[in-house]
């Protein structure tokens, strides 16, 4: 199930790109608050964005918009709206966003492209191991997506290893779709009851919002604790509310694929300006096909790689790599520049450590501190330097380690409005 656009020649993806671009902009010129305003206090006139280059004279726009102007962002009448759902306000106040019915096809339609990327096809059994409530659209997209490849579904919700592994035993899906710090739980569980890991028929693992390769997309610390005991394939996909969109590996597993009949992407720098293939930027999105909430321009605040070159699927689409970071959660620190995913890839290679939380803070004199809070059912003073040191090693910093119990770590990380487990905490001002 690969769209014909993404088997194209790049230039013939681009002059698709350029056509559905001028859609989009008719349809914000017509129906957009937002927008509306933004074109004529810059004097922007529609017809004169011919091309994708010509995306730079158009002023982005941010989660700051979002927050602050939410419902101009509406194209819709409210009655329109049949789906709710909000982001996950890791780097401030949710925004909401509504779909409309074409909205809800077009995210199972993605979905559903995204799960045949990674070699899904409707004679698989998918588990879905994340939650469909708490407005939450990540999970209804994986629902949807499952049903439009007409793959089984068996939705289990997040968290319950003897519950997972009852609806593995009953039900023999072929593909999970889970947060991959879970699975060691799942390995865990399956070891103390004598569990058969090989026996289970599952044929991939679909990695949500946590990284499990590096930047030059080999597995990473916590990929590769996975497939030391679990000899399955992981892939990646990332996505976010705000795009409607996920980008998913194949089967070459060399990042995940742009879908160019959804959403323009363009790596930009802190001028705006695209950087070089290859280097990093901060992903900036414009969506296709969305009625309720399309966004132009919109940096995500992601900073990553694209790469152009072919893939040896037959795709013609750029490739994202992993997310290095958060722009907002880049941190300086004793003179060195970091972001979260390089020290959670730091603490998922001690198997002494069962659960752990990054807390980011201001000092007295408004510089960045880092504590670790960590939870281990060995707790001691040479696990301590053990982990100082390596941190030293990697990164060139030592942040704060601290030991808590594994009550307290479950406490911060899954809180009453958590969709998902928080990692890192940034509290700066």
């Amino acid at each position: 199930m690969i769209p014909d656009i993404e088997l194209k020649s790049t230039s013939e993806i681009k002059a698709f790109q350029e056509t559905k671009l001028k859609e989009a902009l008719q349809y914000l010129s017509e129906k957009s608050p937002f927008y509306q305003t933004l074109f004529k206090s810059n004097n922007i006139s529609i017809s004169e964005i011919q091309t994708l280059d010509d995306l730079s004279k158009i002023p982005t726009t941010s989660k700051d918009d979002l927050q602050r102007c939410n419902d101009d962002f509406l194209c819709v009448p409210k009655q329109d709206i049949i789906d709710y759902v909000t982001t996950s306000g890791t780097l401030g106040e949710p925004v909401t966003f509504g779909l409309t019915d074409k909205d809800l096809d077009r995210l199972a339609y993605n979905e559903a492209i995204s799960f045949a990327c990674a070699g899904m096809t409707n004679q698989d059994t998918l588990q879905l191991m994340t939650t469909m409530d708490r407005r939450f659209m990540a999970g209804l997209a994986y629902f949807l997506g499952a049903r439009k490849l007409g793959a089984g579904i068996v939705r289990v919700g997040a968290g319950v290893p003897e519950l997972q592994w009852d609806s593995i035993k009953k039900f023999k899906p072929t593909y999970l779709v889970i947060v991959p710090s879970f699975l060691l739980k799942m390995i865990d569980y399956a070891q103390k009851y004598d569990i058969d890991l090989d026996a289970s028929q599952i044929k991939g693992v679909i990695c949500i919002g946590e990284p499990i390769r590096n930047e030059d997309f080999s597995l990473n610390a916590l990929g590769q604790k996975i497939k030391e005991q679990w000899n399955i394939n992981l892939f990646s996909t990332y996505a976010s509310t705000e795009m409607s969109t996920a980008f998913t590996e194949c089967t070459a597993q060399q990042g995940g694929h742009h879908h160019p009949e959804l959403i323009i992407v363009e790596i930009l720098d802190d001028d705006n300006l695209q950087v070089k293939d290859g280097e990093v930027g901060e992903l900036t999105i414009t969506t296709l096909g969305v009625e309720g909430m399309p966004l132009l321009r919109f940096r995500t605040g992601d900073m990553v790689r694209a790469h152009s070159n072919p893939c040896s699927c037959g795709r013609n689409t750029l490739r994202l790599s992993p997310v290095i970071g958060r722009k907002q959660q880049m941190i300086k620190y004793k003179g060195t520049t970091l972001y979260p995913p390089a020290m959670l890839n730091v603490l998922n290679d001690f198997k002494d450590i069962d659960s752990f939380v990054i807390e980011i803070s201001n000092n007295d004199i408004d510089t960045d501190e880092i504590l670790v809070k960590i939870a281990s059912d060995n707790p001691s003073e040479e696990l301590l330097k053990d982990i100082e040191n390596y941190f030293r090693t990697k990164l060139r910093v030592k942040p704060t380690i601290q030991f808590h119990s594994k009550d307290e770590i479950q406490k911060i990380q899954m809180s009453e409005m958590s969709r998902k487990p928080i990692l890192v905490l940034d509290k700066r001002k």
